[in-house]
């Protein structure tokens, strides 16, 4: 080797040693997470709130009200926990079709509420159905408009729902969250603003059903075809819509006859074959009009899913599905059962393939569709 290369090689030899000896650089300090943006309906911390828990009024839709809860917002009584399914029981926990309304004269309209589950939201229904408050008040003429929604972002929220309304005092309902359940709920309006709370109104129509029932899959919860019916009626409504588990299910009827309905809507057919609906529907409605002799009952055909047209197998399943209940219904006419309505599925959604968000849940065009039907049946029923 060249004698002039032994000395560089060497030098360089002795500095990579003296490099590995080093301490290793320090770590670059890990990139802070961007501040999550503030709510800009967050109540500030200036605001003056007078609160107002929703328990010390009550809440309308309330199935059997005086009965022991393990959660006052539960849909069902504590003792129906092991006597219905444990999936309807589950699935009573959620506080579709609840409402509470109150009077002020507030411009500024706040809520304060936690539900129970962390899923905020499903992948065919937004947070604003599944978890949110939906806000109506009375016009000049006294129809129900819809005033705003909350738009939940985590479990707890304390919000203001509305601000800047017009001055006047006014009646407002608030409906509750359709697919989660809620630890507790206060209503806040400016300190020194009047506020009272409205007591539920009695005799309300029951709808016991599937998931559509409730409340699959509105924008909101005011939107679900049970709470337009109410409002167009100007009637209190109970929702025992159990998604994936309305069956007619008798020990579900034990419960219905026990409360005093004005009418009741069975629409439990898209949860059932034909076979449950010959075995199952007479005898709920005879369970219904041994408890209640006079109270109007309404059977509801299954809506046909808007992709039916292109799916024999569901379009013979809705076929026969229809061919049952029709057959249990003129039964129960020849054995002389008085006031029963009976209300045909195929244009429940409308006939354009658009009243769904997944070819079964209705939109919340396939829910008004769905109350323009059901309404001249219902008024019918209760003599409007």
């Amino acid at each position: 080797m060249n004698a002039r290369v032994l000395p560089l090689l060497a030098a360089l030899l002795a500095a990579g040693a003296a490099l590995a000896q080093q301490p290793p650089a320090p770590a670059k300090p890990a990139a802070k997470a961007a501040p999550r943006p503030a709510d800009r309906y967050a109540v500030r911390p200036d605001e003056k709130v007078a609160w107002h828990d929703v328990r010390e009024t009550d809440l309308e839709g309330r199935a059997l009200p005086g009965d022991e809860r393990k959660s006052y917002f539960d849909r069902l009584p504590a003792e129906a926990d092991g006597k219905v399914t444990p999936a309807v029981w589950s699935l009573s926990r959620d506080s579709a079709g609840l409402m509470f309304r109150f009077r002020t004269d507030a411009t500024t309209i706040y809520a304060h509420y936690k539900v129970t589950k962390a899923q905020l939201a499903m992948p065919h229904m937004p947070a604003t159905g599944v978890s949110g408050l939906d806000l109506y008040a009375r016009d000049g003429d006294g129809r129900w408009r819809w005033v705003q929604v909350v738009r939940p972002g985590s479990q707890e929220m304390k919000v203001r729902v509305a601000e800047g309304l017009d001055a006047g005092e006014r009646e407002y309902a608030l409906y509750l969250p359709l697919y989660n359940g809620v630890e507790f709920l206060s209503v806040g309006v400016p300190e020194g603003r009047k506020f009272e709370g409205l007591r539920p109104r009695a005799r309300p129509v029951v709808f016991y059903g599937t998931s559509i029932t409730h409340g699959a899959c509105a924008s909101r919860p005011g939107m679900v075809h049970t709470g337009i019916l109410g409002r167009r009626l100007d009637v209190p409504v109970v929702n025992l819509g159990f998604s994936g588990n309305g069956r007619m299910d008798k020990a579900v009827g034990d419960f219905l006859v026990r409360i005093d309905a004005a009418a009741y809507v069975i629409d439990c057919l898209p949860n059932m074959g034909p076979k449950d609906v010959t075995e199952k529907c007479a005898p709920l409605v005879r369970q219904l009009r041994a408890a209640h002799p006079d109270t109007p009952i309404i059977l509801v055909e299954d809506r046909r899913n808007t992709d039916s047209w292109l799916l024999a197998a569901r379009r013979k399943h809705h076929d026969d599905n229809h061919a049952a209940l029709r057959a249990a219904y003129e039964q129960l006419l020849k054995e002389g059962v008085k006031g029963l309505s009976y209300v045909p599925g195929d244009h429940l959604y409308g006939d354009d393939a658009d009243g769904a968000t997944d070819g079964s849940h209705a939109s919340d065009l396939g829910f008004f569709r769905q109350a323009d039907i059901f309404e001249p049946f219902l008024r019918q029923a209760l003599g409007r």
